[in-house]
């Protein structure tokens, strides 16, 4: 399709915007929203000329959805009315739309308007033949390129983009250049803010199989230091990065000499959250899994402010802090406890 006739049909695109394609077919899949607030203390930046949303449209039939969790406790009715209409609108997605986004992404000078194609865009890479389509038409590159847009609720809406893209091993191919950007974003943006969660989101895509993960080795340190800062919902996406990387043998040594913060054994505690200690403990067995040399264990305890020496080394302090969670109230983290213990 040539640039003119794309041109010539910008008009019929405003239909598209706010596709929504269907969610949760895995933890890593996210249904987007327009309009969802960006980092807490960045104003939202005003758009030029605003994107008008004509009735009946599927913009308008799909802009008031509901960002649907697993963890949401859904009416079965209202359910399956959400499938259908979710079944109605990928139906309605053709490749030539997909075409049509990419070109108005990279050819819009209005941010809300880059902010609708991008979510449009995301939700569209719910399915596996929309992840296709857009590596085939180029689209990982153009949406990746957003990453460095000035409005950070383009750049949350570029990362949840990529995230659903990453759900794809050959796209994971393409996508793998930019986790050192994506790391970046996570060390400049406010803790807590959207822009860390949709990172951290697309990197524990990233890092689910070990083809990548040793992209990630050199940012330990930043992730173990976001942890004992973040709150809850980041610390347990930051974890979930953590456990991957951990799995992964050959990252051992890389990850137990990271610098690690000596306050990252105050979270095994019964005041932390219990599903952050749940990754905790998971996180600290496949450490311990780790069997060192003792030449190697030996030069780590020269690091005391290194992982090994926080975590794993007689003298930590979490070797006291393990046998007072056997009193918990969950049995699963007692259950992880006893385990750690023997």
């Amino acid at each position: 399709m040539g640039d003119d006739n794309v041109i010539a049909r910008l008009g019929s695109m405003k239909a598209l915007l706010g596709i929504v394609a269907g969610a949760g077919a895995s933890y890593g899949i996210y249904k987007l929203v327009v309009g969802r607030a960006g980092d807490g203390g960045v104003n939202r930046r005003k758009s030029a000329k605003s994107v008008t949303i004509q009735p009946g449209s599927l913009m308008a039939k799909v802009s008031g959805f509901k960002v649907v969790n697993k963890s949401d406790n859904l009416d079965p009715c209202a359910e399956t009315e959400s499938s259908d209409i979710h079944s109605k609108s990928a139906a309605s997605l053709e490749p030539r739309h997909l075409s049509m986004l990419l070109s108005l992404l990279q050819s819009s000078p209005n941010p809300e308007e880059r902010k609708n194609v991008l979510v449009t865009l995301g939700n569209a890479a719910a399915f596996t033949v929309n992840q296709d389509l857009l590596r085939e038409f180029g689209g990982l590159h153009i949406v990746a390129g957003f990453l460095s847009d000035p409005s950070s609720e383009i750049r949350v809406q570029t990362l949840n983009a990529l995230n659903n893209l990453s759900m794809n091993i050959r796209n994971q191919e393409q996508l793998k250049i930019y986790i050192p950007s994506v790391m970046q974003l996570i060390e400049m943006s406010p803790v807590n803010s959207d822009l860390q969660l949709a990172a951290l989101r697309l990197l524990t895509n990233l890092s689910v199989t070990d083809n990548h993960q040793h992209l990630m080795k050199t940012s330990i340190t930043l992730l173990l230091s976001l942890l004992v800062v973040s709150n809850e919902v980041l610390q347990i996406q930051v974890l979930k990065v953590l456990v991957n990387l951990s799995s992964n043998p050959d990252l051992m040594d890389d990850i137990v000499q990271a610098q690690a913060p000596a306050s990252l054994v105050l979270l095994f505690d019964g005041c932390t959250s219990t599903s952050v200690l749940h990754r905790l403990l998971f996180f600290v067995g496949n450490l311990r899994a780790w069997r060192p040399s003792a030449q190697v264990a030996e030069a780590l305890r020269t690091r005391q402010d290194s992982l090994y020496c926080v975590l794993l080394d007689n003298s930590s302090q979490l070797h006291r802090k393990l046998p007072l969670l056997l009193s918990h109230a969950d049995e699963e983290v007692k259950t992880q406890v006893a385990r750690l213990l023997t």
